[in-house]
């Protein structure tokens, strides 16, 4: 089966086997028993509308993580319950689950963001963080204006501009098409790589955690390094079914858009890790952490000091997951970037454009490589405890969003109708007690036998917890 970017071709395929390939390749990079993938039932019909087999990605990718933590669980007690993934929850769990009672959801994008015409074609902007903006602005040479953002664009090759915004410590990506992409020297390098790169780490001796049936992760400490988006969603997969999440921030950085998304079932602290007293209380938690999750630049933590081999001397047998937008090899291996960026160079957005007609580029319509990225970050962890249960034997993974996409690109796109508009029947039926207020959410996606998905914290803003087990 083919997993590296191709021509895109939409062809009509059974939406079950499309969700079944995906599964296999997750469930492969894994390094899974192929027979269990068989434990994992798919219910429900209908798709998100994509030119790209976003629900059938979305439907799996859950499934992997459910199956990695059924198997964690068998290990612990003795077999491995069979799971259940609802193909339209999981689509919802694409993208915003909360459903706020009585106050409004910040928006999800800055004035300046977005889609902008170049010379030569089209170009994105991703400027939510204050820096990103300013950097896209002085390069531009304009005010915060989007008008004046679009004259300015509009007398730039894209390429140049990209490059300028990039050097200038910004994030932009030129709008590829798909073979562009390919014979792009990062596009080259990402379809080079494995879906997960997988090596295992030394080992060390440890308190052994052992959760219940019904909570299966408690008592494991994952602490949380990562940032929008692809990191927060598989630590709050983890948070769903009893792991101790301790998301730690730098002092002057917050998520606004997207905190009651991401910080459900976690506790969020703030450190300095340039400051001596930070970096010793950091150092602290990580010697006794079970899993670190990480979204940083894959340059930026050796910067700190804490490169992957130093990770490993304060924490023998950590189990130790990685994210990095572009890849982990190649001339962008340290480029700064997002889903919608990743979406804009690798393909995705130019072939929804010209495959529907349009005038603009045309994304998913959900941030799917974040989100898939994010479950197979969490199937990660959990399989990274399973094989640490012999021996105390570490693990180490990184994933891209580029990776994902080039999956999600070479896979064929079932004819399924669209998904029935949201009712009230999708909603939990808790009420959750959010730092900005009562909200409901979306129901969750996966039913794994003998354990329930629940978040012991309600979602709240960053820095509101103190840096300690």
């Amino acid at each position: 089966m083919p997993d590296t970017a191709s021509s895109v071709a939409p062809q009509l395929n059974d939406a079950t086997a499309t969700a079944r390939d995906f599964l296999q390749v997750f469930w492969a990079a894994l390094d899974g028993a192929p027979q269990a993938a068989a434990k994992v039932k798919f219910t429900g019909t209908g798709a998100l509308p994509s030119v790209f087999a976003v629900t059938d990605l979305a439907v799996a990718a859950t499934g992997a993580a459910g199956l990695a933590l059924s198997e964690l669980i068998g290990e612990h007690h003795g077999d491995a319950p069979p799971l259940t993934v609802d193909r339209r929850l999981a689509s919802f769990w694409f993208s915003r689950t909360v459903r706020p009672v009585g106050w409004k959801m910040p928006p999800q994008w800055d004035a300046v963001a977005g889609d902008y015409a170049t010379a030569d074609g089209w170009i994105r902007l991703h400027t939510n963080a204050a820096h990103h903006r300013a950097a896209a602005l002085g390069v531009l040479g304009v005010p915060e204006d989007k008008e004046a953002v679009a004259r300015a664009v509009a007398r730039w090759q894209g390429a140049a501009l990209e490059s300028a915004v990039v050097e200038a410590g910004g994030c932009a990506a030129q709008m590829r098409s798909v073979d562009e992409w390919a014979a792009h020297p990062q596009g080259c390098a990402v379809a080079a790589e494995p879906l997960l790169l997988w090596r295992s780490a030394a080992e060390a001796p440890r308190a052994a955690w052992r959760g219940t049936r019904e909570r299966p992760l408690a008592g494991v400490r994952v602490l949380d390094l990562t940032r929008i988006l692809a990191g927060p969603v598989a630590t709050r997969f983890l948070a769903g079914f009893g792991a101790n999440v301790l998301r730690i921030d730098p002092p002057d950085w917050d998520e606004d858009s997207l905190a009651p998304e991401v910080t459900l079932g976690k506790r969020c602290a703030r450190l300095d890790l340039r400051a001596a007293e930070g970096r010793a209380r950091f150092e602290a938690l990580l010697r006794q952490a079970d899993v670190l999750v990480h979204g940083y630049r894959s340059d930026a933590l050796s910067g700190l000091g804490y490169d992957e081999a130093a990770r490993q001397r304060l924490r023998p047998g950590l189990v130790d997951i990685s994210l990095d937008a572009y890849g982990w090899s190649g001339p962008w291996r340290e480029r700064r970037g997002f889903d919608s960026l990743v979406q804009m160079s690798c393909g995705i957005a130019e072939a929804g454009m010209r495959l529907q007609k349009l005038d603009r580029p045309t994304p998913l319509p959900v941030q799917a490589l974040d989100y898939a990225t994010g479950y197979l970050l969490a199937a990660a962890a959990l399989r990274g405890l399973t094989l640490r249960l012999p021996e105390g034997r570490g693990s180490v993974v990184r994933a891209s969003l580029a990776r994902t996409a080039a999956l999600l690109t070479a896979m064929p796109v079932p004819a399924q109708r669209e998904l029935a508009a949201e009712t009230a029947m999708d909603l939990s039926p808790e009420i959750e007690a959010t730092g900005w207020g009562p909200a409901r959410r979306i129901a969750p996606p996966l039913q794994v036998s003998g354990t329930a998905m629940h978040w012991d914290h309600p979602a709240g803003p960053l820095g509101r917890a103190e840096a300690a087990w």
